[in-house]
């Protein structure tokens, strides 16, 4: 087993493990209770931590976990073009009118 990941949390992990189980990928999180111990034991031990079974995937996991780390682009507002009010770019839907958005 090879560690790819240390994450913020236990939840963190979690998504990130299942990511790269949905990819096929076997993972396991591992200190998923070390945190309880911060302040007793060196910060360091202390997050969980996200393992992968077989070397050969540690290609393709840190891949998965580069496009999960990414940030989302903000592509900008977009006018709804039935009622022309502004909506951020990720709406699909006008908020004010409920019409579809086309990027």
């Amino acid at each position: 087993m090879i560690r790819i990941y240390q994450a913020a949390d236990l939840p963190q992990a979690h998504l990130v493990a299942g990511l790269l189980r949905h990819a096929g990928i076997a993972s396991r999180v591992l200190k998923e209770n070390a945190q309880g111990g911060l302040g007793d034991i060196p910060f360091g031990e202390a997050y969980p931590e996200v393992w992968i079974e077989h070397p050969a995937d540690f290609e393709r996991a840190n891949a998965i976990i580069d496009e999960f780390e990414r940030p989302m682009v903000d592509s900008g507002n977009m006018a709804c073009p039935a009622c022309g009010e502004e909506n951020p770019g990720n709406f699909e839907l006008c908020w004010k009118c409920g019409m579809r958005i086309y990027s």
